[in-house]
């Protein structure tokens, strides 16, 4: 079993025109409305992918509900917390005409000061048999900076492997509880350091100092560009393969999903990014967040490579 935690789901909806025009009436040709946020979306590509996976999330109001009922029909086990600020909604614009994808994001509501520590006793409680715990977003407003440094202290007790997908001093706090990969994207991570990370030598040494500070691997995302991986000793460069993309959202969320697959079935860590870099460009081959197709991912997968870097 994979437990997917995050504090920052969303109901995703995602509007396709034909042709998009500024200051004007646009009609959707098609419009798409689901269950998202990163947590989520890990949950459902491993879904996808054939893992088990249930999703911890705080839910509120009826786009918590509507939340609630998407994952219930989709057959994905689920465990949240019902707090009192309204699930937020994001919203996707695709343009056909030009392939540009614009994503408009409405903030998290802040949670009340309870909410998190039943977040941590349902995320105990689902330890038990747990191989794999992922943790997913940015913290919403009223969560400890502390809180994934808790639930990884929490999975190390059980002996559950951590992969944190986290910026800011979330991430860095959550260092010291020794995740097994850390998983920000290459701005994020600018971002958290308070570097622009411009050249390869720059983005190196700043792996380095995430894996001294106690990450056992270091996975950064770079959209088209692809990922790199270090273990502090050794670092590896993963080239995104090339699809005939739709959308990229929820693609890092995918990547995080396969890795947690490929990890599972006995897989290296090098070798278990090849899936999730063939899961990231499934992703993005659909519309909508942390959706695939499997077929597109068995596709995908033999053109993907690991290389040295």
């Amino acid at each position: 079993m994979h437990l997917c935690l995050g504090t920052t789901p969303t109901v995703q909806q995602t509007m396709i025109f034909d042709r998009l025009a500024v200051d004007a009436v646009n009609r959707a040709a098609v419009t798409l409305r689901g269950a998202s946020g990163k947590p989520i979306n890990v949950a459902r590509v491993l879904h996808l992918l054939g893992e088990p996976a249930r999703v911890c999330v705080p839910l509120g109001g009826d786009t918590g509900l509507f939340i609630r009922q998407r994952l219930e029909a989709e057959g994905i086990e689920h465990h949240c917390v019902d707090v009192a600020a309204p699930t937020r909604t994001c919203v996707t614009i695709i343009n056909r005409c030009d392939g540009v994808v614009t994503e408009l994001v409405e903030e998290p509501a802040p949670l009340a000061s309870g909410d998190a520590p039943r977040m941590l006793t349902i995320l105990k409680q689902s330890l038990t048999g747990a191989r794999m715990l992922i943790l997913s977003g940015s913290l919403a407003p009223g969560i400890s900076d502390d809180f994934y440094t808790q639930c990884c202290a929490a999975a190390a007790a059980a002996g559950a492997a951590v992969i944190l997908d986290a910026r800011g001093e979330a991430l860095l706090r959550a260092l010291a509880a020794r995740p097994l990969v850390v998983k920000p994207n290459r701005t994020e991570l600018a971002a958290t350091i308070g570097k622009s990370l411009a050249s390869d030598a720059e983005l190196r040494a700043a792996m380095l100092e995430l894996h001294e500070r106690g990450a056992h691997w270091v996975l950064i995302t770079m959209g088209r560009d692809g990922a790199v991986l270090g273990d502090g000793k050794a670092f590896w460069k993963i080239p995104a393969p090339q699809v005939e993309a739709v959308s990229p959202i929820g693609s890092g969320d995918a990547f995080a999903a396969g890795l947690a697959a490929g990890i599972a079935r006995g897989q290296s860590i090098p070798d278990a990014c090849r899936l999730g870099a063939a899961a990231a460009a499934a992703n993005a081959m659909v519309p909508g967040s942390g959706v695939l197709r499997p077929s597109d991912v068995q596709l995908v997968l033999p053109q993907v490579r690991v290389e040295s870097w």
